[in-house]
């Protein structure tokens, strides 16, 4: 028996966990940050794409967003 394992993909991740908590209030793109670092290690994504991907998932998904992770041209969490 040959077992197979899919390479999980950041954009995946991301999809997995918008759909992961779709019966929240909001998702917080703070805790999902975290939430794919754990995951993923060894990911290179910057912490801005990282939030970008989760805000087209959160999208497509219907899932509101609150924009909680601390950047340098913000410092306000935004709710959308």
């Amino acid at each position: 028996m040959t077992h197979t394992f899919h390479t999980v993909t950041v954009e995946r991740a991301a999809e997995a966990y918008v759909l992961s908590r779709g019966k929240a209030r909001f998702l917080s793109i703070a805790q999902a940050i975290r939430a794919i670092r754990t995951l993923m290690p060894a990911c290179k994504a910057t912490d801005a794409e990282l939030e970008a991907l989760l805000a087209a998932a959160s999208i497509v998904h219907g899932v509101p967003v609150a924009f909680d992770a601390k950047t340098a041209d913000s410092t306000e969490p935004r709710l959308h």
